[in-house]
């Protein structure tokens, strides 16, 4: 019976987490556990080295990785409504740690690779931070083949470099694109629409001609989480 049977779900990401700190903590990589998940952040340089070793040892055997993604950390947490009647921190209400923020302006971009092992039934995310100015991260095509259109969908949206990709061009936009649109620095809108002009026999770009309008919803509770300080005195002094 192998080790992963014998354990619950709980038990098994308690003891992967303990192997990769055991494991990577010397190449100076750390290890979150949040939701039932566990994450480890690697230092860019070390990508390779650790992800070859997650495939192939077998207390690790991540045989398949599942997806590629990029992430834009540009104004995380921060919100476009000012309001005295709702906490002001966007979708990142609760979570934002101290210090986070002066991480973050430093490691804008991350590139997160989701692993699964069949032998050992634990899933395992890496994220790797890139330099702003210059994301560029090694490309884990060589460990993993499923990684090449994951990667050319990071580089399409979000502007990281894959470096070593065999092939690394755009895979959802347009030919001739210009940026990236899962950018936070990217207007929602776009910068041209295009439509078919029936007297040209062909696809026109033109200035976009929507209104830039603002789309974090405003959401304000009335609860008892939420009650103002005199509302507050008065439920205690009814009470």
């Amino acid at each position: 019976m192998s080790n992963g049977s014998q354990l619950g779900m709980q038990g098994r990401l308690e003891q992967l987490a303990e192997d990769l700190i055991h494991r990577f903590s010397e190449m100076g990589c750390s290890v979150e556990q949040s939701s039932n998940e566990v994450t480890l952040i690697v230092p860019c340089e070390h990508l390779t080295t650790v992800a070859t070793t997650l495939r192939d040892e077998a207390s690790f055997s991540f045989e398949e990785l599942i997806d590629v993604c990029g992430v834009d950390y540009a104004d995380y947490g921060r919100s476009e409504w000012q309001t005295d009647r709702a906490p002001n921190e966007g979708f990142g209400r609760g979570v934002e740690r101290i210090g986070q923020r002066e991480a973050l302006e430093e490691n804008r971009f991350a590139a997160v690779y989701h692993l699964l092992s069949i032998s050992h039934n634990t899933r395992l995310r890496l994220r790797v931070f890139v330099d702003t100015a210059q994301p560029i991260v090694t490309s884990l095509v060589p460990v993993w083949d499923s990684a090449n259109w994951f990667e050319r969908e990071a580089f399409d949206l979000f502007g990281i470099l894959f470096d070593g990709h065999p092939d690394l061009r755009r895979i959802l936009t347009d030919y001739g694109f210009i940026g990236h649109p899962f950018r936070k620095d990217f207007p929602l809108i776009g910068h041209v629409e295009m439509r078919y002009d029936p007297q040209l026999g062909r696809v026109v770009y033109e200035p976009v001609s929507i209104d830039p309008r603002t789309l974090v919803p405003r959401v304000v509770r009335d609860d008892n989480r939420y009650l103002d300080e005199n509302n507050a005195t008065q439920d205690v002094g009814d009470a």
